[in-house]
């Protein structure tokens, strides 16, 4: 789809209506949330499902969460199902192109029809309350000692805590083909398996852990933000020594075949739900930095990320 096609048709449903045409029919959307319950995709899309109601844009919305192999699962279900249903979108990410990368699905996202960016999260690595490594500086140095003693855990292979954890073994001189890295379905697993202390690290966005931080059952010992968290006192990589700033972003795409009108509309009511009350107050509940980003500059920054992920997953030996 052109660029100026795009922006034309989003103009003049700006200006020449205040709604989509179909908004005041009873309309379902349906949601594909390509991850198991409880994680950050999940968490995302239906933090967006309230805040679309909100406003107006649809009387009810469906979820229907498909996890497996970092959302390629969910992104091959989509493709296959959900053919020029302007009613239809999926959740993804960062962690979905690396999955894409990673496993070779049968399907391409760019078959699908981007809609917009929605939000940035850093990574936390946390430890179990009663783990004897206190700092990133305990886990660097017992990495360093024997590699595979550190076990990580998060979701995904390719997940950007995977990446982060690989990232941190070039930086300190360990290869990162020698990170044990341990990959679960959704973020309720994860946590278990950190709580349980089968992992020796855990990572992933700080609302997966923010309940468990805050019950005093998880110490949160590096964020891989630039600086500090506001609020959350969390240390960065960058201030224990560790040049390591990653971090995960989250969007919306719409249906293969979607028309440039269909694009614009479902862009437009997208827009509005990031002004609702339920978006800002979803966007500050889980630490998530607000990143919109609609149009070709989303279409040019995904084909970015694509670039960039692919070259971090061969040094690290992910792909």
């Amino acid at each position: 789809m052109r660029r100026n096609e795009f922006l034309k048709t989003l103009g003049a449903l700006a200006v020449g209506a205040t709604s989509p045409p179909w908004a005041h029919a009873a309309t379902t959307l349906k949601m594909l949330i390509p991850a198991n319950p409880a994680g950050g995709w999940d968490m995302t899309g239906r933090a967006l499902g309230k805040a679309l109601l909100e406003a107006k844009a649809f009387d009810t919305v469906h979820y229907d969460n498909k996890g497996g192999a970092a959302g390629a699962l969910g992104l091959t279900q989509f493709v296959n199902t959900s053919r020029n249903d302007a009613h239809s979108v999926m959740v993804m990410g960062a962690v979905m192109l690396s999955g894409i990368i990673g496993n070779k699905p049968p399907v391409d996202l760019q078959s699908c029809t981007p809609i917009a960016r929605l939000t940035n999260e850093y990574n936390v690595f946390v430890v179990p309350a009663q783990s004897p490594l206190r700092t990133m500086k305990d886990v660097v140095a017992q990495l360093r000692k024997e590699p595979a003693s550190v076990s990580w855990g998060g979701g995904s292979r390719g997940s950007t805590e995977h990446i982060a954890a690989s990232m941190l073994a070039r930086h300190v001189g360990v290869d990162p083909k020698k990170v044990n890295y341990v990959a679960f379905r959704g973020g309720g697993e994860a946590v278990a398996a950190i709580l349980g202390g089968h992992v020796t690290v855990g990572g992933s966005g700080y609302s997966e852990f923010a309940e468990q931080i805050a019950a005093g059952r998880m110490r949160a010992i590096a964020v891989t933000s630039q600086k500090r968290l506001p609020g959350l006192g969390i240390p960065t990589m960058k201030e224990q020594g560790f040049d390591v700033v990653l971090g995960n972003w989250r969007g919306l795409y719409g249906a293969p075949g979607l028309t440039a009108r269909q694009r614009a509309t479902l862009t437009e009511w997208v827009l509005k739900a990031t002004k609702t009350k339920a978006w800002t107050d979803a966007l500050s509940s889980n630490g998530w930095s607000a990143a919109p980003l609609v149009g070709r500059e989303f279409d040019d920054f995904v084909e970015y990320e694509f670039a960039s992920l692919r070259a971090i997953m061969y040094l690290s030996g992910m792909a």
